[in-house]
């Protein structure tokens, strides 16, 4: 039902595009019969703005992956570098969670870990919406800012990394078996700004698959018993997340952008200094406004690395069948 309500979203959207499109033909039609300027310009900017929704969902036909529909888990990590790192991975958070507000999605807080002056070390956020997991993972891998440190009182020029995964969020009908012998459950105490109950008691959950390695954490939910079956659902992401891509024939790039958080893993580079400029290595697509995308602005990113996504895969699926 869910993926007929999709499609049939779809469709609906394309014949409403249409139909939208006829209207303003013939409206172009009769002002141009009547002479009236100022209702062609505004057909025009109406023709203009479908453009750019025939374009939109253009890009969205693109999202076909099995799990491409999924809300998702964005987590952000910070590189080696201190401070300087840890500011950066506060800065991608935010561009994220602007990204999703400006499209109508959630954002929700699963667990964070402060820096130790300024920034993030990590944090995990759920986006809950249509094709969240479809967009968003266009972004998994390492980002590099350069621009002139903060916290540096010479002023000097700063290079920093942090790391961005993206797994989908798996239902029911996903049927994903753990052994719970292969699980190490911790408990901390939730970090936050304090109160009658945070950081009083262990109520934050941290759990790592042991043959594995995946390793999540949920501190949003005052009860540790919320905040563990939280975390088994995310960890069932991340597993999920892993199978996917052994069965994605472009898994093998992705992994090698994610391996390490440094120089070479990089998948897009934002310069504030000394020049101003944001550039995509994998699909040399630019924006001179690192600002704006800095503030969520990031639609043409991901739609040139969706496009080049499916391009990969369609070409390695055609040569396997030759």
């Amino acid at each position: 039902m869910r993926e007929r309500t999709l499609l049939a979203g779809q469709v609906e959207g394309v014949q409403r595009l249409e139909a939208d499109v006829r209207d303003t033909l013939d409206l172009v039609e009769l002002a141009e019969m009547e002479g009236d300027d100022a209702v062609l310009k505004d057909a025009v900017q109406m023709l203009r703005a479908l453009a750019e929704e025939a374009k939109r969902r253009e890009t969205e036909s693109l999202l076909s992956g099995e799990a491409d529909s999924n809300d998702c888990y964005l987590e952000v990590n910070a590189g080696a570098g201190g401070t300087e790192a840890q500011d950066w991975a506060e800065m991608l958070l935010r561009m994220y969670t602007r990204w999703a507000e400006q499209h109508g999605y959630k954002v929700a807080l699963m667990e964070s870990s402060e820096g130790e002056q300024a920034g993030l070390k990590s944090a995990t956020i759920q986006v809950t919406g249509p094709n969240a997991y479809g967009w968003l993972k266009t972004e998994a891998g390492v980002h590099r800012l350069v621009r002139i440190s903060p916290f540096d009182a010479a002023a000097r020029r700063q290079t920093s990394f942090a790391s961005v995964w993206v797994y989908p969020v798996v239902d029911d009908s996903i049927e994903i078996e753990i052994n719970e012998a292969d699980l190490k459950v911790d408990t901390f105490r939730a970090s936050g700004a304090g109160g009658q109950h945070v950081n009083k008691t262990e109520s934050a959950i941290r759990i790592t698959h042991i043959p594995t390695g995946i390793i999540v954490a949920c501190q949003t939910d005052r009860s540790q018993h919320r905040n563990r079956a939280t975390a088994m659902t995310m960890l069932k992401a991340r597993m999920y997340e892993q199978e996917l891509q052994r069965r994605e024939a472009a898994a093998a790039q992705t992994e090698a952008a994610k391996t390490d958080i440094g120089w070479g893993h990089q998948i897009r580079s934002y310069v504030l200094a000394p020049y101003q400029l944001v550039k995509d290595l994998r699909t040399s697509v630019e924006r001179g406004n690192p600002d704006a995308v800095l503030d969520g602005d990031l639609d043409d990113f991901m739609a040139a690395a969706l496009a080049a996504r499916v391009g990969a895969t369609r070409s390695e699926a055609s040569a396997s069948a030759q």
